[in-house]
Formats: structure tokens, sequence, C-alpha cells
């Protein structure tokens, strides 16, 4: 049996071992039959035995005193086989005192001076009769010695791999603790940063709805409100401007009420895209006289309701400019399906002006190109203007295709 020396509840095996053998060799000392040496050469070897054991107390055993000790479990079995019993325990320092192929060394010399002990000392052997009992014994013991030394190694490294695999676990662990804090602290960063932007966000929509839907209604209802006081000698372009003006409060009205709600713009509510562009244009260019048209290229298909609702705002916002600005005499809208985009041209032949040239914002316009600007950039889409002094305008919005009913 091997037992690893490391072992703190078999620090007095040893000695327990070695005092038993001294007993059974007192006890045994009538007994002619045992080749032996005189009690006092067998009592002095065992006190130096004794007090080699006791050097573990103060210092790690090494090589050096395992072969001290070996030298000694020959001596005690040459003066007396019964020692045999204590010559056993040297297995327990095998593994606590020598490393590598060490182990296998020390485990082979144990095994012999055990094997000795067995076959009745050194004394009790006869040449040449015993040498293959000798033999045999010997390589009996050896072969169980260094066997179980090779496995108590493994067993001693499958330990140590999986203590140092728990040590690993641990460290592990902490770190993926420390990990969680952190994270924990960015998340309510992100949190409070995530809110921030979406109070942003917000903030950016309701300013564009207003401007899309109240101040487009206002300026058109002050539009018409001009022109029929300009018509007093027109009794029939008097009313018609009158009729355009409370059209356009009713709408801007409804409209006011849907943007609170946050529901689709009411043309999109029972209309595909193209057909509410198409209600539009019509109806800006009745209120307006300007001859205007609706060109839809591609396979029309229903898309999320926040890009169908940005294109036609932004279709809504230039007409709106033009109307202003642009003193054009004709206008043209082209909406293109293509495979993953979907484009709004809107192309006017109006006084055009310099994209590059600042233009604060006012009370009565100028954030109609920013609006539009954001509104398109929420989407992921793009807003590009092209205008020429006395060339005309053109407003092109590229937005991704998303269908409807996509996760956004």
């Amino acid at each position: 049996m091997l037992v690893d020396g490391g072992d703190r509840r078999l620090g007095l095996l040893p000695y327990a071992a070695l005092a038993g053998s001294t007993v059974l060799v007192l006890l045994a000392s009538d007994t002619g039959e045992i080749a032996r040496q005189p009690l006092p050469v067998s009592f002095a070897v065992a006190a130096v035995t004794a007090g080699w054991l006791s050097w573990t107390r103060w210092r790690r055993p090494g090589a050096a005193w395992f072969t001290g000790l070996l030298t000694l479990i020959a001596a005690l079995v040459w003066t007396n086989p019964l020692y045999g019993f204590f010559a056993w325990t040297g297995y327990v320092h095998v593994m606590h005192a020598l490393r590598g192929r060490g182990r296998l060394l020390g485990a082979a010399g144990v095994g012999v001076c055990t094997a000795m002990a067995q076959v009745g000392g050194a004394g009790a052997v006869r040449v040449p009769d015993d040498w293959g009992t000798l033999a045999v014994v010997v390589a009996l013991n050896v072969a169980i010695g260094t066997a179980m030394t090779v496995l108590a190694t493994r067993t001693r490294e499958h330990h140590a791999q999986r203590a140092e695999m728990v040590r690993r676990l641990a460290q592990a662990n902490d770190e993926l603790a420390a990990a969680l804090a952190e994270n924990a602290g960015l998340q309510a960063r992100l949190v409070v940063q995530a809110r921030e932007a979406g109070v942003r966000d917000e903030r950016q929509r309701l300013a564009g709805e207003i401007h899309d839907v109240l101040a487009q209604g206002l300026t058109g209802i002050v539009t018409q409100l001009e022109a029929a006081e300009q018509a007093d000698g027109r009794p029939a372009d008097r009313r018609r401007h009158l009729g355009n003006a409370r059209r356009l409060a009713r709408e801007s009205l409804a409209e006011a009420r849907r943007s609170v709600r946050a529901l689709r713009p009411e043309p999109l509510d029972a209309a595909t895209l193209p057909d509410a562009l198409a209600g539009v244009v019509d109806g800006w260019s009745a209120r307006h006289g300007v001859p205007a048209e609706l060109i839809t290229t591609g396979t029309a298909r229903p898309l999320l309701p926040e890009i169908e609702t940005a294109l036609l705002r932004t279709a809504q916002e230039a007409l709106a400019n033009v109307a202003r600005h642009a003193g054009a005499r004709r206008v043209a809208l082209t909406l293109s399906y293509l495979e993953d985009l979907v484009t709004l041209d809107v192309h006017d032949d109006g006084r055009g002006f310099d994209p590059a040239a600042p233009r604060p914002c006012a009370d009565d316009g100028g954030y109609g190109l920013t609006a539009m600007r954001e509104r398109v950039r929420r989407i992921a889409g793009t807003l590009a203007v092209e205008s020429h002094p006395g060339a005309g305008t053109a407003v092109s919005a590229c937005v991704p295709a998303i269908p409807a009913g996509a996760a956004a």
C-alpha cells in the first residue's frame, strides 16, 4: 500500500511501525529459526532510524535523506527480518521525498528490502539453492511497488491539475463578477444615454410634425386668404380661395390631432404611398394653379410606416417650398421602387437658389430643408438638394426599402 508522505495524519505511522517491529524482535529473541544479529545491534540501528525519521519534522526530505533512510531500512532487515513490518513504510516517503524517475528507483529499493525480509533475511538465503525464490519475491515486490508508485504519481498529478483548474475557475468567476459589475454600470449609463437620445429624437420628431402639419397648413391658409383679398372684383376666384382656406384648415386640424397621437398621416390610413402622394400632388396643384404630376417606377410595395410617412412628409415640404419660394410653372415628382431602396425626386423649373448660401431660420420659413434632412436621416436615409439660380431646384430623398412588418 502506498501512502502520500505529505499527509499529516500519517506522521506517526513510521514511528509506530518501527516501535512495533522492535517489540516483535524482542519477543522473538529466543526463536532460533530467524537469522538475526544481537539485540543491541538491532536496537542501535532502530534508534538511529528513529532519529533519522525526526529530520522530516524540521526540513522537507529530499533524495539524500531518502537514500539514508533506505540504507537504514536495509540495515534493520539485516539485523532482523522482523523489521520488514517497518520496511514497507519506506513507500510512505517515496512520493514526498523523491521526484520524477527517482520515485521508481526509491520504490524498487523499498521492494528489495521488503523482499529480503519476506525470505527471512540475507542470512537465510542459501547459495545457490534459494536464488530463484529470492528473484521471484524481489521481482514481485519491485513490480508491485513501482506500479503503485506510478498510480500514486498520476493520482497526485490529477489532483494537482484539478486544484489548478479550481483555482483558475475561481479566478475566472472573480473576473466575471467584476466584468458583470462593470457591465451593470455601463448598462446604467447606456440606459441614461438612450433615454436622453430618445428625448432628443422625440423633440426633433415633434418639431418636424409641427412644421409639416401646422406651419404648412397655416402658410397655405394665409396664402389663400391673401389671394382672396386680392380677388375683390372676382367673386368666383374669391370663393375658390376661401374654400381652399377652409379645406386647408380642416386638413391641418385633422393632421395635428393625428400627429399628437403619433399615428400615420391621414392620406396613408386608407391608401398606398403612391396613391397618397398622388392625392397630395393633385391637391397642391389645384390650390396653387401650378401643373404637377407624379410618376411611379418599379413595383410598388408596402413599406414600414415610418418610411412611408417620411417620404410623404418630404413631398409635402418640398411642394410647400416650391409654393413659397420657387415661382415655378411646372413641378414633377418621381417615386422609384428599387431592390433595396426607394427614392423620391421633386423637381421644379422655378427661380432656384444657392444651396451653399446660409439660410437662417425665421418665423416665415427657413426650417424646411433642415426638417427634411433630419426626418430622412432618422430612417437611415439621405437627402440631396441641387439648385442653381434661374435653373430650378431638385430635391432627392433616398431611403431603405424595408417592407412593412419587418423588424425596425
